[in-house]
Order: C-alpha cells, then structure tokens, then sequence
C-alpha cells in the first residue's frame, strides 16, 4: 500500500472523493489516502504543502498559482472543477448598507493569507475602484471565525463559497450584497514535488479513479437530495450547484495561467509572471505511454 495524505474544503465540490473512499476503490488501488478535511482553505493547504503534511491537495486554482510563484515545490497535475467559483459577498445581517459600493474602508474577512477568500477581496476592490494596497483585513480562519468576526463588528465584508453559505444568509446571520466569480476553473489537484517523485505510479492511480468518480458524479441517482443532507444545504440550492458546476478530468491550460497573470498583475497580487511549464506537471497515464 502506499500512502497519500490529501487536503480539501469540508464542501460539496469534494464529495466525490469521500464517496470513492466509502466504496473502498482507492484501497483495492493499494493506495492508502489518508483525506484530511482543512476548513481554514486554501492558505492553509499551501502551508502544509510546503511542510509536508500533506502530499496533495484539493485546492483553488488562484492560490496554489500564487503559492507556487512564491516558491511552494508543489505542481499541478490537473484541472478538478473546471467552471468558476462563485463567491458571495457577505455582511453582518445588520449592515443598513444593501450594496458593496455603499460601504468606505471596510474591514474584509478572510481566512488566511493567500487563501480565495483573500485573493478575491482584490478582484473585488477592482470591480468597485478601491485602492487594493490600502484593504484592510480580519484574520479569522473558518467561516465560523468569520461568522463571530462579522457578528462582533471587527470586519464588515467576507467573501466565500455562495452556496456553503447560503444557510448563513436563511438564519438572518449575513447579508449577501452581491456574488463575483472567478474569471478561471475553480479547483485543481496538486501535488508535492517529493510526492511526484516518491509516489508518481500511485498518483496515477489516484487520479484514474477520482475522474471516475467526479465525472460520473452529477449523473448519481438523487445525488441533489445526497448533498444537500450532507452538507445542511437545500435541495434547490443544490440543483443550481449541480447546473453551473463541471467537473473535469483535463489539464491546466497556458490561455488560463495567462488570465491568472494578468488579474495577479492588475491588482498586485503578484508582479512575476509563471509559465504553465513551471505549474504543472503532467502523469504518464497508461494510454499516453501506448
């Protein structure tokens, strides 16, 4: 058996990959894969990247991008999601404000440096002019810590994953002013370069599978009524998840890391621009070996 540590969001986008571990198909691979769920996001999967906690991830395409830029020795090996993610913005319930543009100088949630709801606030502050390099930030780990940050005052925005937080805005807790998408695929797997190279013959594997899975995913008898039970959610909502999200089995494209570059470079994220050669790397499967 070899062992895989995996990170994800505790979020509907990742059931595919619980459902393969319920049916055992990763262990009859002789693949141990040891999911770990990392609510804190995305800043925090990049971190245990780097440390070696994990060996793969789950995880926004904009912020590995970045992290990778910044020197986390992790690659790209596909596309997960291929559409966009969309992020609402939120408020406290109490706001009075009922648009984005009405609030001067506010405080923005998020949950780690480096994370999606980070990196956003920027494309954000450029959809509605403010300065991106006088935002301000509240650091508050989980949408839990959010919803406590909100509550109490300390920040006034928070941008997450619409749907996950659509209970949030039924309980009367936040306010959705608006929702942004991300102008590029919504998540990707990653793995460490130590992984690649101790453990590639397995990672193939563990890709061949999770495409079945995922791919097949929407197409699951009452699979709305599965996730909206799973994750709290309701059924309505879920349908219009399963509507605008496509699943994918494909890799990162150059027209994509170009988009990414020149949102990083607008906004300031990021003043170096990556090759797709240095984002990915791309698994010898079977059929290319033919």
């Amino acid at each position: 058996m070899t062992t895989i540590t995996i990170g994800g969001v505790p979020e509907h986008f990742n059931l595919p990959w619980h459902l393969a571990l319920e049916d055992n198909a990763f262990a009859k691979a002789n693949i141990d894969l040891q999911w770990q769920d990392i609510p804190e996001g995305t800043g925090r999967m990049c971190q245990s990247l780097r440390d070696g906690e994990l060996d793969v991830a789950c995880i926004l395409t904009d912020g590995i991008v970045k992290d990778i830029i910044a020197g986390n020795p992790s690659k790209i090996l596909q596309v997960y999601v291929e559409s966009p993610l969309l992020w609402g913005v939120h408020a406290p319930a109490s706001l009075i404000a009922e648009d984005t543009a009405q609030l001067i100088d506010p405080v923005i949630a998020i949950s780690r440096y480096g994370s999606g709801s980070h990196l956003m606030s920027y494309l954000l502050a450029r959809r509605h002019d403010w300065n991106p390099k006088t935002l301000k930030f509240e650091l508050v780990n989980t949408l839990d810590g959010a919803v406590k940050s909100l509550s109490a005052g300390e920040a006034q925005l928070f941008l997450w994953e619409r749907y996950m937080t659509q209970p949030y805005v039924d309980q009367g807790i936040f306010k959705r002013l608006e929702t942004i998408a991300t102008p590029w695929p919504s998540f990707v797997i990653a793995a460490t370069d130590n992984c690649i190279a101790e453990k590639e013959e397995a990672l193939i594997k563990m890709i061949q599978i999770i495409n079945t899975y995922s791919l097949d995913f929407k197409h699951i008898p009452s699979i709305d009524r599965t996730i909206a039970s799973h994750y709290d959610l309701q059924v309505g909502d879920v349908q219009q998840w399963l509507l605008r999200t496509e699943f994918t089995d494909q890799q990162l494209k150059a027209k994509t890391v170009a988009k990414i570059n020149k949102q990083f470079q607008a906004v300031g994220i990021s003043k170096e621009e990556i090759t797709l050669e240095k984002l990915i790397y791309d698994l010898p499967f079977p059929d290319e070996e033919e």
